[in-house]
């Protein structure tokens, strides 16, 4: 007997399987612990056989949840599609996006997903700069919004998270102990390069530079390959690449700012991708340690959109999912 299978339960399943585990997962779907846990239950029940298996908090594909990851995903997607395609206005345009490589990889992706997503007549130019040319173009008007790492936040910017900055090292490598201490520092115009190197000088560490390319994927390889060390974001830090503690003998460094810039003068289009930003982040890193000031202007996309074809937001976007 042929039955229905309901796209929340899907949905939910889908984000146990990309969190790991239930607590996550429901933040993403902004829902409670309880109601994720019931939907996961609800589709066991169902399919008359457990999904995951279930190690301490970390749940992991059953063979049956392996068979239906790839169907949910089709699923989801064509519901998603169906949604905003009848839903959605036919907003069309550009936007250009800049992000510094430091953090473009590991911090962007997600939040492009889903605009993309809830958004699909809107290209998306990203351009991959370090932060202080990424302000340059961002004075010239070259560029809509930008993601910035800094120590502090400038003016008209706004702080969407705050972490420590970290020394990385490759599995199981002792780069660490050498002397001169190698380093990947990337270019000249990395933020985190004065602050590592007046910590090293601070601590008395003779140090030598291995890359100094902007692009990321020499200083991966380098610290991947036990070549030398790197300073990084702690949330930033691939899986791949280990967090050097206290005990490696290496001084500590400060904490830095991931900052949003969304000039005033912006367009709808802009100002929609940003409050992405803003949702995605809260919901991935809890709420920003410095409340943002709010500016005017027009009104934003999806308010538009919920306001012409009275459905709410949240049902719309999957930021705000189900």
């Amino acid at each position: 007997m042929t039955r229905d299978i309901d796209i929340a339960l899907l949905r939910a399943f889908l984000s146990v399987v990309e969190t790991g585990g239930v607590t996550p997962a429901a933040r993403i779907l902004n829902r409670t612990q309880a109601a994720v846990s019931l939907q996961i239950k609800r589709l066991e029940e169902l399919f008359g056989t457990e999904l995951f298996v279930r190690e301490k908090k970390r749940f992991t594909l059953s063979p049956a949840g392996e068979r239906l990851f790839g169907s949910a995903q089709r699923l989801v997607a064509l519901n998603d599609e169906t949604w905003g395609t009848m839903t959605t206005p036919q907003f069309e345009g550009e936007v250009r996006l800049g992000v510094p490589p430091d953090i473009v990889t590991s911090l962007a992706p997600p939040v492009l997903q889903r605009f993309s997503q809830a958004w699909p007549r809107i290209n998306v130019s990203l351009i991959c700069k370090a932060s202080a040319l990424l302000l340059e173009d961002l004075a010239e008007r070259k560029i809509d919004l930008i993601l910035t790492t800094e120590m502090d936040c400038g003016s008209g910017g706004e702080t969407l998270l705050c972490d420590r900055l970290v020394w990385i090292g490759g599995p199981g490598s002792n780069v660490h102990l050498q002397r001169p201490l190698p380093v990947s520092l990337g270019s000249k115009l990395c933020r985190f390069r004065p602050e590592v190197i007046k910590a090293l000088h601070e601590a008395e560490i003779d140090w030598r530079p291995v890359s100094q390319d902007c692009n990321m994927e020499p200083l991966y390889a380098t610290v991947k390959a036990g070549l030398a060390v790197a300073p990084f974001i702690r949330t930033c830090v691939p899986e791949y690449l280990e967090i050097l503690g206290a005990d490696s003998g290496l001084p500590p460094l400060p904490d830095f700012r991931v900052n949003l810039y969304l000039p005033p003068s912006s367009t709808d289009i802009a100002r929609e991708l940003a409050r992405y930003f803003r949702q995605c982040f809260e919901l991935r890193f809890g709420p920003s340690p410095v409340q943002p000031q709010r500016r005017g202007g027009p009104e934003p996309l999806a308010a538009k959109a919920a306001r012409k074809t009275r459905v709410p937001v949240g049902n719309r976007t999957p930021v705000a999912a189900e």
